[in-house]
This record gives C-alpha cells, structure tokens and sequence, in this order.
C-alpha cells in the first residue's frame, strides 16, 4: 500500500489511465486550391493550372475535369504524383455524348511550392474544360466519395421556360433546388462539393446549404462558352452521414460530387 501511494505522489502509478493514440493526429483541412479554366475555341494543349503553394507532405489531392470526353488523359504534376480516377465519369445529357466530368485523386502526396497540375488534351486541343484542383491537408484516405446527376422537377422547369419568355434574355427564371447522395465519415473529415451545370446558359447561380461554403466558381460564362462549376467545402469534427443541396437559377440539371477525405489512423 506504502509504494503504491508513493508512485501515485510521484506520478507513476498509472494503473487504469488510458491514452488515446489518436490525441496527437491532426485534422484534414482546406489546403491551396485553384480553378483551371479554358473557354471553348481558346483552349491550348496541355492545359496547366495556375501554381500554388502545397505541403511536401501529408496531403491529398483532387481534380476534377470538366469538358470533352475525348480528352481523357489522366492528370500529371509538378511532384510526380500518381493519380487514381474515381469512377464513374459522368456524361453529361442533351449534348450527344460528346462531354463528360471525371475525377481524380492523388491520395499521401507530395508537394511544395509552385504545384501545378498538367491534363493533356488530346482529342479537343482548343475545346472547353473546367478543371479544380483541391489540396486537403493532413488527409491520407477518401473515406467516402457519392456522385449523382438530378435533374429539374417538370414544375421548375415550366416556370424557368415562362419566365424566360416574359423576361426576354432573362437567363435567372426558374429555380431548382438538387441534392447530392451522401457521404458517411468515421471522425473529422473535410467534405468537398462539385456542382456542373448542364444547361446552355451563360450567367448563372449555384449556391449550397449545409455549411458548405463556395471556394472557387465559373458561373459568368463568356458568349463563346464553357463549362460551368462551383467548388464547395464544409469541416465537419464528428462521424455522421453528410449531404448538400445547391439551389441554382436558372433551372438546370447538375452532375454532383461529394467527397470525404479524413485522416490516416
């Protein structure tokens, strides 16, 4: 009993303390990000993102590509990276199949300064393409990835088509309200949300609930066109199921991606 009270006193009885291991791991979060964008006819092979600043460490990476399918290459970048597509890619409605979203990870990366990202273009050298590219910091695993692609009820799509006729060039009649499928997370994670719009229009909105907060957007298009994104990110400090609604004028459908990216344990 003496030697027991003693360590106690001294600190060292440590009989029916825990340690948590997981005390000391840090949680993913917004990194660098940029948005590439090529507008159609004035695109150049290859297309290379503005540089940004990346750790040389701990980090994973997220491009998404917007534009002609038969541009397919995988990505490459300034560090060596190697990419993984996430399947499916989704091609786009009413365009004959001529353009699709596709998305890519670099998941335990390496970085540092002047991080670019290069997409080859070799099937549309000139054409269109959107592409984000998101660092998520302190994040070695996707956890969860959904992709979906909801279109507009026939009401939202009858009030856009009468107010755009009583409003002339009005191109912001008629609103529809799409949500993401889910994504389920096991702790703290950093979620990140990809909204394309399918609609040949040139202004448009595009503005999530949630949480999610937009980082990088193309929604002013140029009259020779492009491909229409926003990028949203929401933290979240807890496991649970996690969606996104975007609520967008004029009505429109929209591929949806949503990833959980979350810590190495």
């Amino acid at each position: 009993m003496a030697v027991a009270l003693l360590l106690a006193a001294s600190g060292s009885f440590a009989m029916g303390l825990t340690v948590d291991p997981l005390a000391a791991t840090k949680s993913p979060s917004l990194g660098s990000h940029t948005l590439l964008v090529q507008t159609d006819g004035e695109g150049v092979n290859p297309a290379i993102t503005a540089p940004v600043s990346t750790q040389e460490a701990g980090s994973s990476l997220l491009v998404l590509v917007g534009g002609f399918a038969s541009n397919a290459s995988l990505p490459s970048d300034t560090y060596g990276n190697t990419w993984v597509r996430r399947d499916p890619v989704v091609t786009y409605n009413g365009y004959g199949g001529r353009f699709n979203t596709a998305a890519y990870v670099a998941l335990s990366a390496r970085g540092g300064a002047g991080h670019r990202v290069r997409l080859a273009k070799e099937g549309e050298e000139a054409g269109e393409i959107t592409a984000p590219f998101i660092e998520i910091r302190n994040a070695g695993v996707l956890q969860d990835v959904a992709q979906n692609y909801p279109t507009p009820d026939l009401m939202s799509r009858l009030t856009g088509k009468v107010r755009h006729v009583l409003d002339g060039a009005n191109e912001n009649g008629g609103r529809a309200d799409l949500t993401s499928a889910s994504v389920t997370t096991t702790g703290p994670a950093t979620l990140v949300a990809v909204w394309w719009g399918d609609a040949y229009v040139y202004r448009m909105t595009a503005v999530p609930n949630n949480g999610f907060k937009v980082i990088d957007r193309f929604l002013e298009l140029p009259p020779n066109s492009g491909v229409q994104c926003a990028v949203a990110v929401r933290q979240v400090d807890r496991a649970g199921s996690y969606q996104v609604t975007w609520s967008g004028t004029p009505a429109q459908g929209a591929i949806l991606w949503l990833f959980a990216f979350q810590a190495k344990r």
